[in-house]
């Protein structure tokens, strides 16, 4: 009996000795002087890395690379003595203040249960690790012991203050989620930082940034430099990330910014002599060219100029801006063309709805141009930095509103890239749901809870570049207040089916006016644009030794967000090819021209005196609705009509036929009412050249 109390009290000592804090004195290491030595001279090392970072924090600018060299330093120090609590206190501070912010809370609450005492700012790191642990209300109670017990406080009451009211609005958050998923997108990332999600408005390429060993010499702390890496949708899965090819990537940190809506060109930053300037990049081919960079008024020589965005018009660029004499860190400004042609940028303003007394970080701008997402670390913050979205009315953009959990956390969550549609989004986050530090993530946003009409595919499972079959459900977030189609495709050779480069020309018929003229990738072929319902829109596709392409369609006011996806057969220029005139419109019956068809007949003209050898028949044809008497005579008048509006604009008669086939060469069944619209066409086949 009497053994068994001993040997219960030894037990008990040896715990308690065991949880006690170990001072680095040589009375605790006499065995180990040399180990003791080589441990104390790391954590001096450290503390010189450790004091500039601190003092950074605190007038919210970076703190580069001191953490990370104060930490690589600690850690050889807490290998020889993990059970010291100023120690487990500085590594903690380090990895909270870093992208690995989930690995310093079991430090800080190890220091803690050491000795509360070790560090003044013990109270307010146990705060900040609690609120990382989602113990929101004990988070506050540390605070306020930390401004109670430490005489400078005040000094720290911005901090403090905002990091309270981060904790009661992170708990009402968790309180009431919002409906929207969150997944990690596995395939791309990894145990470093991945982050700076960019997407095409199809949702089928994505860019991002990523400081994954890519071959470079790491830095004295032992990280690889940033490059921007891309990925292609297939089947619902993401390619294996690859480095882009071109100029882009450097041996400097290369960090993508936004990607253009057709993801032909990319904004970007990196360090220049330490400044952070803005540089843009275009897809040539396969290759991104060598990044240019912006306009002084975008790269000022005054200030870091970091994460930029294109507007949705093409008329601004937002961006986050720091400078002398701003003490709230970086602060989203933005700069307007004068003139599309002459692309002169007006110098910078600031946008004092949407700026806080801290950090703003990436800024996007939603497609319908009158929605801005802004990242922050300022107020409505649940924590780091947030995700807020902001509405512009009247030219002025409203104070930004924080999108809610499970988007945002009390870590960083910040970027964000939405397809058109506004139903899936990516983001960046360092919860502690990622692999590493930054991963990137999907948001897919579920409507207001209602019983659907028809429930056709579960959101859950849906891929990003199908359309959602249910549209009975609607999102819960007001991306797009006007509707939208994304219009892709590519354009290749119809006999050997390889790419061909082509420029692609889109009116609205309804005006006349070309709203969008573009190039479709030389080496691919391929091209993305998104166009706004209620209207009819005519494409024309033009390549040099080519037929042009053209064809019309209807996008209803109103409609759900659409995907037209097309392959664009182009014909060479040779005798026997022939192609429909998709628009030119005639009065019901009648052979009269319409004025909607002037943009394709002028076309058609300018292709005429390109090639001044080619000799063309212009051919009418109908369906077989009525007589074919009748069919034939409107089918030769209205090939007819053609023929005279080509004559005057100059085209000799002599290289011209009219021919009425009425309905007797279909193109598709007339048991149909489509089958019946094909038929009914204007053609012009090459006799000549």
């Amino acid at each position: 009996m009497m053994k068994s109390i001993i040997t219960t009290i030894l037990l008990a000592f040896s715990c308690a000795v065991f949880s006690q804090n170990v001072e680095f004195k040589a009375a605790n290491f006499k065995d180990d002087k040399d180990g003791l030595k080589a441990a104390t001279d790391a954590i001096k090392k450290g503390d010189e890395y450790f004091a500039i970072a601190n003092e950074a924090i605190f007038l919210v600018q970076s703190p580069g690379l001191n953490y990370e060299l104060a930490l690589k330093n600690y850690q050889i120090a807490q290998k020889f003595n993990p059970k010291n609590a100023e120690l487990n206190f500085k590594i903690g501070v380090c990895y909270i203040n870093s992208t690995y912010s989930s690995k310093g809370v079991p430090h800080i609450f190890e220091a803690y249960k050491l000795d509360p005492a070790c560090d003044n700012f013990m109270e307010f790191y146990y705060a900040k690790a609690l609120q990382l642990d989602n113990k929101f209300m004990d988070a506050i109670k540390a605070y306020d012991a930390f401004e109670l017990s430490y005489k400078k406080a005040d000094n720290f009451s911005k901090f403090v203050t905002q990091y309270k009211n981060e904790c009661r609005t992170a708990h009402a958050a968790l309180e009431n989620p919002i409906r929207a998923w969150v997944d990690n997108v596995s395939e791309l990332n990894t145990e470093f930082n991945d982050y700076a999600p960019s997407i095409t408005t199809d949702g089928g390429e994505i860019i991002f940034t990523s400081d994954r060993p890519n071959g470079h010499t790491p830095n004295e702390a032992g990280s690889y430099d940033k490059d921007i890496y891309s990925s292609t949708l297939t089947d619902r899965t993401w390619s294996a990330p690859k480095q882009l090819k071109g100029g882009i990537n450097t041996t400097e940190d290369d960090v993508s910014n936004n990607l253009s809506y057709d993801g032909t060109k990319m904004l970007m930053h990196r360090s220049i002599s330490g400044q952070f300037d803005i540089f843009e990049s275009k897809l040539n081919g396969l290759e991104w060219s060598t990044p240019t960079a912006m306009p002084f008024q975008i790269s000022s020589n005054k200030s870091n100029d970091i994460y930029a965005a294109y507007s949705a018009d093409g008329w601004s660029i937002y961006f986050a801006r720091d400078s002398e004499n701003r003490s709230n860190g970086f602060e989203i400004v933005y700069s307007s063309m004068q003139s599309k042609i002459q692309k002169n940028y007006m110098a910078a303003q600031m946008i004092s709805t949407v700026n806080s007394k801290f950090n703003e970080g990436p800024v996007y701008i939603a497609i319908d141009n009158e929605t801005m997402y802004i990242c922050s670390e300022g107020t409505g913050s649940l924590g780091g930095y947030d995700i807020f979205v902001s509405h512009k009315s009247q030219g002025s953009w409203s104070k930004p509103e924080n999108l809610g959990y499970p988007i945002n956390t009390p870590y960083d969550d910040f970027f964000f890239a939405s397809t058109a549609n506004g139903k899936f989004a990516y983001i960046a986050s360092n919860r502690p749901e990622s692999k590493g530090g930054y991963d990137i993530f999907k948001v897919t946003f579920f409507g207001p809870e209602k019983e659907p009409v028809t429930a056709t595919e579960d959101y859950l499972l849906a891929s990003i570049v199908n359309p959602i079959k249910d549209n009975s459900i609607e999102s819960t977030v007001d991306v797009n207040k006007k509707s939208f189609t994304v219009f892709k495709g590519k354009t290749i050779d119809a006999m050997t089916k390889k790419p061909v480069e082509a420029e692609i020309e889109i009116t609205d018929n309804g005006t006349g006016k070309v709203i969008e003229t573009f190039t479709t990738n030389s080496a691919t072929g391929k091209f993305i644009i998104t166009l706004a319902s209620g209207k009819n829109y005519g494409i024309a596709v033009k390549a040099e030794g080519y037929l042009f392409h053209s064809e019309n369609f209807d996008i209803p006011a109103g409609s759900a967000d659409n995907l037209v996806n097309k392959v664009i057969e182009l014909k060479n220029i040779a005798v026997g090819s022939k192609i429909a005139l998709r628009n030119i419109f005639f009065d019901t019956g009648k052979s009269t021209l319409r004025s909607e068809s002037n943009s394709e007949l002028d076309r058609l003209v300018k292709l005429m005196k390109d090639v001044p050898s080619l000799k063309i028949e212009i051919s009418g044809h109908t369906d077989n609705t009525g007589s074919a008497s009748l069919n034939n005579t409107l089918s030769q008048d209205r090939a007819q009509a053609v023929v005279n509006y080509l004559t005057g604009k100059g085209i000799a008669a002599g290289r011209m036929t009219a021919m009425g086939y009425g309905s007797s060469k279909p193109i598709a069944s007339n048991n149909s009412a489509d089958g019946r619209q094909e038929n009914r066409r204007t053609e012009f086949e090459i006799k000549a050249n």
